[in-house]
């Protein structure tokens, strides 16, 4: 078929975690449009505007498609951690110049230093990326490093604790049934935003809407009133970071009310009724001056869940970054359990995926090791991100001295950003694997940047596991690339067998690992999966394998979530390991925080907030996802406005214990007194960068003010809702 003949192609939008369908035209390798694919049978046509930045990505003139060095210019002298970003350009080099230069560089460090001496970031786009998921760990594995770092413990990282401990695998999280539920209590999400999370949900405000259209009810608890809150039929304020006393006082009402119903559970989770002695002193009058929610409320946020036919508590993004974000998931799963909504239609239920990884994926190691400086615990080979910087400036045995960036900007994404932007600057040697030049992988000596989404195969390895629906679906490349582009496994796969190399160790295996590829594992584990043609049972009628959904290119629809207990759980016991000693210990915390006279409320407090049109730090250097009024503003209360003299449009100064910033004020009912909100993921403003449409639409950046003292103590996930700031109205 000749260039000047249009395809259609049948993909996935990778860009968020809906996993909705598109329909992509070309002609040779110009991609024409892209469109919802109408015949996909889980996201039905819907798409977001954020597909149409795929496109963008792939035209995107700033992408780089080659390794580039960074060289100093002609005529500079001196060191070269005393040079500045005017005195150094970027030059591209050959992939196996490039991939000697890192793995040898990585390697001396490491001889000289200790295998600790070199760090690893991931960000969230690994996720949605078949090759890094499954080749990227040959990589990790050859570093020998504890330093592993990733976007998880500024998201997740709760999800996945509780998951571990409970079920006995940190990825086997409960999900939302969306589709049959009659009561969805979300706190501290947006899904009209996120489009779902950890929540895999095509079309979300379809699925809201249906649940309204058979009769039932949707309950938001948010500092700010956001879209899904207008959605909503109830939303209620809460005072950020006291989610965790709600969700007692709620728990409280169930054992005072004796509206708890533990018939289902009890066989797998026999101490669950001890959690009444907990609760007890956490009444809803105890608790409702700290929260903001009246007693009456509260009580009645019960009453409504326990009558409902079905029921389900989601806690996201708001409840997760916050001082006790661990311990509130925790609450929101005990809820679900003892109202007798776990493992129930239309309530918390486990899925089903067809490339089933779980049972052949690490299951989460608990506290193996602590952070060098702070001695924050690890949790399944990585450390929080919020001592990174701590770890790369303070000098003595196991200090990092080089960082693997994997497709991620800490330095916009992590909190006390100015600080990890310093310690970067630190560094001896820093490669990145990415195709832009951003506010972290400038500070790069090498950048390997791989293929975007559209020009590599694609199966959504993670997604499908916290999907609202079962499903699969395979996506063959769209365009094709030149021979000198390669993929993100291809990258991992060639630095791993040079480090293993020089590390003496034995590389025979790398010959049938590139003649596997990703999509060859996910081929086996289709084939073994409990649809596959290897497989056994009920559904085994599917005969699932790659060849079969290749032949259908609008995926598969596999059915809805089905009842998974016992065999949803990991514990070799089959029971649920509720691990009182662990989680409630942390109530003494709770106690002190909370019901210290010493302990004054803060007068203003900030959070976070996001938009459809941004994922995290990288589509602002698309036009279409920029363009219109400034999204990038302080939003504030009209009561505290007043009381800082501040209008509408007016600039501020925002500080915090760590830094300051300067923003455009919003002044708006939707959020709560008390409380502003600056959202994620902007701050384009640094020198070096190459980002020429950010640049003009540069924002700034919230994690000026986060900081990376503050963490949930249980987990060390970064507190980056319920931050403590001043703000002054600049004259």
């Amino acid at each position: 078929m000749s260039d000047a003949e249009q395809q259609i192609h049948y993909s996935t939008c990778t860009l968020c975690e809906a996993m909705c369908g598109i329909e992509v035209a070309t002609k040779g390798r110009q991609i024409l449009s892209i469109k919802g694919d109408k015949d996909n049978p889980f996201s039905q046509g819907h798409i977001c505007p954020k597909a149409s930045a795929l496109k963008d990505l792939y035209d995107d003139p700033d992408r780089l498609k080659r390794p580039v060095k960074r060289v100093k210019l002609e005529g500079q002298e001196g060191k070269w951690e005393d040079c500045t970003w005017e005195d150094s350009t970027w030059e591209e080099i050959g992939w196996d110049e490039a991939f000697d230069l890192v793995a040898n560089n990585l390697h001396r460090i490491q001889q000289t230093h200790g295998n600790n001496a070199v760090g690893v970031y991931l960000g969230n786009p690994n996720a949605h990326n078949m090759g890094s998921i499954l080749f990227g760990p040959y990589f990790y594995r050859a570093l020998k490093t504890h330093n592993r770092y990733s976007a998880t413990s500024v998201d997740q990282l709760p999800h996945h604790i509780i998951s571990r401990r409970l079920f006995g695998h940190m990825s086997q999280i409960p999900i939302p049934d969306i589709d049959h539920t009659q009561h969805f209590m979300i706190i501290g999400g947006n899904p009209l935003a996120s489009n779902g999370s950890i929540m895999t949900v095509p079309n979300v405000k379809k699925r809201l809407k249906g649940i309204q259209n058979r009769g039932g009810k949707i309950v938001v608890i948010d500092p700010k009133r956001s879209e899904t809150a207008d959605l909503s039929c109830e939303h209620h304020f809460i005072r950020p970071g006291s989610d965790v006393l709600l969700l007692l006082a709620m728990l409280n009402v169930l054992f005072e009310r004796e509206l708890y119903n533990l018939d289902a559970l009890k066989p797998y989770a026999e101490d669950i009724s001890e959690v009444e002695k907990y609760v007890r002193p956490y009444s809803p009058l105890k608790v409702s001056e700290h929260t903001g929610i009246s007693a009456s409320v509260i009580t009645q946020l019960v009453t409504d869940f326990c009558e409902a036919e079905s029921a389900a508590c989601y806690g996201r993004m708001g409840a997760s970054v916050q001082a006790f974000g661990t311990l509130t998931q925790y609450l929101i799963m005990l809820f679900n359990m003892l109202t007798g909504n776990l493992d129930k239609r239309g309530g918390m239920m486990f899925t089903q995926p067809a490339a089933d990884t779980l049972p052949v994926s690490g299951k989460g190691s608990m506290g193996d090791f602590t952070s060098r400086v702070r001695g924050l615990p690890a949790f399944a080979g990585e450390y929080p991100v919020a001592c990174l910087a701590e770890e790369i400036l303070t000098p003595g045995e196991g200090q990092i001295k080089a960082m693997v960036i994997g497709a991620g900007n800490p330095v916009v994404t992590t909190p006390n950003a100015e600080q990890l932007d310093r310690a970067f600057s630190t560094l001896e040697f820093t490669v990145a694997v990415d195709f832009y030049i951003t506010e972290t992988s400038r500070h790069a000596d090498i950048i390997l940047p791989p293929v975007t989404a559209l020009e590599r195969d694609h199966y959504d390895v993670v997604f499908h596991n916290f999907a609202v629906r079962n499903f699969a679906k395979y996506s063959e490349a769209v365009v094709e690339i030149d021979e000198d582009q390669l993929t993100d496994w291809q990258i991992y796969l060639s630095l791993a067998q040079r480090l293993d190399a020089l590390n003496g160790k034995s590389t025979d295996h790398y010959p049938s690992l590139w003649e596997k590829q990703p999509k060859g594992v996910v081929d086996d584990l289709l084939k073994r999966g409990m649809y596959g043609k290897n497989g056994e049972g009920e559904n085994a009628g599917y005969k699932l394998s790659l060849e079969t959904l290749k032949a259908h290119p609008h995926g598969i629809d596999l059915g809805p979530l089905q009842s998974a207990l016992p065999h949803a759980i990991f514990h070799e016991d089959k029971k649920i390991h509720l691990d009182f000693e662990y989680f409630m210990a942390d109530l003494e915390r709770v106690d002190a925080h909370f019901f210290n006279e010493q302990n004054e409320p803060n007068s203003l407090v900030l959070i976070g907030r996001r938009h459809i049109k941004t994922n995290n730090s990288w589509l602002h250097n698309s036009p279409r996802m920029v363009k219109g009024n400034n999204r990038c503003t302080l939003q504030i209360n009209p009561e505290d406005a007043d009381k800082h003299d501040v209008k509408d449009g007016d600039v501020v100064t925002v500080r915090s214990r760590v830094g300051q910033l300067q923003i455009e004020t919003e002044i708006t009912d939707a959020i709560m007194p008390g409380v502003i909100s600056i959202p994620h993921g902007w701050g384009h403003d640094k020198k070096g960068i190459k980002l020429s449409v950010a640049s003009q639409h540069p924002g700034v950046n919230t994690n000026i003010l986060t900081d990376d003292l503050l963490v949930d103590e249980l987990s060390g996930n970064a507190v980056l809702n319920g931050v403590p700031v001043e703000l002054e109205k600049v004259s």
